[in-house]
């Protein structure tokens, strides 16, 4: 796949490297530096992922709008403030902020619940289980394309439903967030396996 990369940052760099491992060819660009914001959203024929912090999000998209008409976006952006505030709260979602801000563009939301350092691990297993990545999106063959770029890095994906439900996941993140910084909590503790979930 060709898949442009919107910010240079520290996610940017983890999916892009673990993408070009995995065969794909990736092209990151920034609002400085040799790669352009444009550049890398045309690069993207298959998939771009939007890697950038979630104040500048919609501007960037908006201000792209066209050369994303038709192209899978994957929204890996995290809504979340000062005292881990979800910043949408009782809004839009920020994926729906931002597949507002240009039309066209199929916004999946992933990738988005763990710290940069998991996206490095290759691949991010963790006692022997893959780890799995909720995905919200409405569009069928972009949640393909990202099914796909999710079982690439060695993770599971998961269908969390439409893009409506990206506002619960982004209120997934800024819980785990609190939890792991403010806590120092295990989150993962707060659920029980699958075979006790239902009572």
């Amino acid at each position: 796949m060709r898949i442009g990369i919107l910010g240079t940052g520290g996610m940017a760099d983890a999916l892009g490297t673990q993408w070009a491992r995995a065969g794909h060819q990736v092209r990151a660009g920034g609002r400085t530096g040799p790669t352009g914001l444009r550049e890398a959203a045309e690069f993207g024929a298959d998939a771009v992922l939007l890697a950038v912090p979630y104040e500048a999000a919609v501007p960037v998209v908006a201000g792209l709008a066209e050369p994303l008409r038709g192209r899978t976006l994957i929204d890996c952006t995290n809504p979340v403030g000062a005292g881990f505030a979800l910043l949408t709260s009782g809004g839009p979602s920020a994926a729906e902020r931002i597949a507002a801000a240009a039309p066209g563009v199929r916004v999946v939301k992933a990738f988005n619940l763990c710290h940069v350092s998991v996206w490095r691990r290759t691949p991010p297993v963790f006692d022997g289980r893959p780890l799995a990545v909720p995905l919200a999106g409405d569009d069928e063959p972009a949640l393909d394309v990202v099914r796909r770029l999710v079982r690439d890095i060695g993770c599971e994906p998961v269908h969390a439903g439409g893009l409506d439900r990206a506002g619960l996941v982004e209120a997934t993140a800024a819980l785990l967030i609190r939890l792991w910084v403010a806590e120092g909590a295990d989150a993962q503790a707060i659920a029980p396996p699958l075979a006790y979930a239902a009572g």
